[in-house]
């Protein structure tokens, strides 16, 4: 079972409907129980940072998630659910992350228009990323968000996107997916990525 994990912040319908449309069976929870018997776990999300980590302490959900990555099983964050797993992010006096993966998350800079919202290209930094199995190369994706994660190691960034410089818009590592842009508002494109995700296999490539 995929479970949904719900922090009470972002669009867990839109989620969870594109997940059914590629034939997945999914659980929208915010038990601990679901999360520690989830075979797969996705974290959607949009909204501040320092409130996310705060629901998701008070409903005591930031150790079986932390725990069930440990574990190795499969992790897909969307928009803030990617943030999530940072260190630390500037928004909110450097709040803290799940420490998942060693950074911090910063707003974008300069005279650009924020958020950032709209398609735009992503452009793989990793080969055989099963997520992106059958997907075009520098293929579009949906994006709507001011900030971005910045991984202490380069190994995690899957693909970068450009607006006004690059920035990280995927990281990848083991059982670990994270998107900065939306899946499930980037209609044939981002199906075909969830339905990657579902067929996912651990200790299996592209």
């Amino acid at each position: 079972m995929i479970v949904i994990v719900d922090y009470g912040m972002g669009n867990l319908r839109s989620v969870s409907k594109a997940f059914e449309a590629c034939g997945a069976t999914v659980k929208v929870s915010s038990s601990p129980k679901d999360i520690e018997k989830a075979e797969k776990l996705v974290v959607p999300g949009v909204g501040a940072f320092t409130h996310a980590m705060r629901e998701l302490r008070h409903r005591k959900l930031v150790d079986p998630i932390k725990e069930k990555i440990a574990s190795g099983t499969p992790y897909l964050g969307i928009c803030l659910g990617l943030q999530l797993l940072f260190t630390q992010s500037e928004e909110g006096e450097r709040a803290k992350g799940l420490n998942v993966i060693p950074g911090r998350v910063v707003k974008f800079r300069g005279a650009l228009k924020i958020p950032h919202m709209g398609w735009n290209q992503v452009t793989l930094s990793q080969k055989n990323c099963p997520l992106f199995k059958g997907i075009k190369k520098d293929s579009n994706f949906y994006f709507v968000h001011s900030y971005f994660g910045v991984p202490e190691d380069a190994s995690w960034t899957l693909a970068k996107t450009d607006y006004g410089k690059g920035f990280c818009s995927a990281v990848w590592k083991d059982n670990v997916f994270a998107t900065q842009f939306h899946p499930e508002k980037s209609q044939e494109i981002g199906l075909q990525m969830i339905q990657n995700f579902i067929q996912y296999k651990p200790g299996k490539h592209a």
